[in-house]
């Protein structure tokens, strides 16, 4: 699955880009057509996140997948 230290930042990634737009999880749920709960399991590690829903995270955040998922620091999209 996925090896604990970067799975810890993966997910502290989605929570903590949430936070900086001021968002909810219900709020952040209701953009990504998901329950809360199942956003919240993003979030905890408890659920692996499907592509679908990490190009709607990128699309909305404007960040790259590779952000979201900690494969680089760089939030830009490279185009």
């Amino acid at each position: 699955m996925y090896n604990k230290k970067r799975g810890e930042c993966y997910f502290r990634r989605i929570r903590d880009l949430r936070e900086d737009h001021d968002l909810t999880q219900k709020e952040m749920a209701n953009i990504l057509n998901c329950s809360q709960q199942v956003y919240s399991n993003y979030e905890l590690g408890q659920r692996d996140i499907p592509t679908d829903i990490l190009i709607k995270l990128s699309n909305y955040y404007d960040v790259s997948i590779d952000y979201i998922l900690e494969t680089s620091n760089n939030p830009q999209i490279l185009k």
